[in-house]
Order: C-alpha cells, then structure tokens, then sequence
C-alpha cells in the first residue's frame, strides 16, 4: 500500500497556505507531513494528510487545483548517513528521486522520510530488500 499524497497548486500570494491550511484543520483533518515550494508565480504544497479522499473531496467543493500521487513512506536509519542508506539503494538501481521531504520527527526515534520517485513498486522492492522499514500503514496513525 502506498502513502496518497495531495499536491496542491496555489496562486504565490500571501494568505494561500494559510486558507489552505485553515480549510483542513476546520475539517479535523491532520497534515503528517508538508513540502511548499514556489516559483514567481505559483506555489505547490505536497501533504501527506490524516484522511487523503475526505481532504481531496473538500479540496474539491473549494475550487481547489489539486492531484492525488502515490508515495513512500520510510524510516531514515538512526545514525550518521542515514538518509544515504535509502538514497543510494535507489540510485545504484536507477531509480530517480524526483522529491523527499520529512515528517516531524518522533523525538528518539527514525524521522520519516516522504519520497516521490518515478518507479514506486520497484523503489519499494528495493527498500524492503535492504532493511529499510516502510511505514504506509502507520503514517496516517503518526
């Protein structure tokens, strides 16, 4: 299974994340994780959200620009060079990362990683095959 992520298109004016963001919460809906990122004109925010189809269906009703995309959740290895642990298992099996951003950390515990990549079901092999833990079932939980 994997994690659905929302990749929303908002207009790079103040107050737009902030309305996004508010709309959610109103709707007791929890962001585990959340990437903007903006161009002169545009902004894109990638969430990974308690309840994905209930948030695209509100998303919806408010006019929202959005896309839902499958995507990895794992747990960086707890000790230096972690992140390089998955990221070049990935690599040497030619497997392009195409964005990674992290959940909050648990304190004394793995940061989650959120990582978008061009073959999710051989990107998946490939970290259960080197140990590394998948957490899709339990992100939503966090």
């Amino acid at each position: 299974m994997s994690v659905m992520q929302i990749s929303v298109q908002l207009d790079n004016v103040p107050g737009t994340l902030s309305k996004l963001t508010s709309i959610l919460d109103n709707e007791d809906i929890t962001a585990k994780a959340m990437l903007a990122a903006s161009t002169a004109e545009s902004s894109t925010v990638r969430l990974v959200v308690s309840e994905p189809s209930r948030a695209a269906a509100i998303l919806e009703s408010f006019h929202f620009n959005y896309e839902i995309t499958p995507v990895l959740a794992a747990e960086v290895p707890l000790h230096p060079g972690g992140i390089k642990a998955i990221l070049k298992h990935l690599s040497n099996s030619e497997v392009n990362i195409l964005y990674l951003y992290t959940t909050i950390e648990r304190i004394g515990k793995e940061t989650i990683v959120i990582l978008g990549v061009d073959k999710i079901d051989e990107a998946r092999e490939i970290l259960k095959q080197n140990w590394i833990r998948l957490v899709e079932d339990e992100i939503y939980s966090l």
